[in-house]
């Protein structure tokens, strides 16, 4: 069983071992701070800690695209995957986002990213098939699924 919980300080000596080793352990602090404001451009974001035990296995923020529509991004450590824990985790973000009164929830996923894919087809997303270019010049197909 997972659960998803918001960063806090004491957290950022596990979270720079297992995923931000390449950054220093203030950089990961300061992020952590700003995670809290749970804003990002002047819009809802919140980035949760996914526990498994006591351990933080991995990320997944909710971030607004309108006042009905958000999307989510997980991040399962890579030395948890495979283990149904982003499955989890996706179902709780979705609660979380349906709770905060969004209808829609909508992806962008790389085309070549084959777990992402199967991921979102297993929770009930749909897409048309349609293949975008994104900011950073990667294909990719949106996903949506109604909450």
């Amino acid at each position: 069983m997972i659960l998803l919980r918001n960063f806090t300080e004491s957290d950022a000596i596990e979270f720079h071992q297992k995923q931000s080793a390449n950054i220093s352990l203030d950089e990961v602090k300061k992020l952590i701070v700003k995670w809290q404001k749970k804003e990002f451009a002047g819009k809802y974001f919140e980035m949760f800690a996914v526990v498994k035990g006591t351990e933080i296995v991995g990320t997944i923020s909710l971030y607004q695209h309108s006042p009905s529509v958000i999307s989510c991004g997980p991040e399962i450590f890579e030395s948890y995957r495979e283990q149904r824990i982003a499955t989890e985790a996706m179902m709780l973000a979705m609660k979380i986002a349906k709770n905060k009164g969004y209808k829609l929830m909508s992806q962008q996923i790389r085309v070549n990213n084959t777990a992402s894919i199967a991921l979102h087809n297993k929770l009930g997303f749909e897409t048309d098939g349609y293949i975008y270019k994104n900011n950073h010049g990667n294909d990719v197909q949106i996903y949506i699924k109604l909450l």
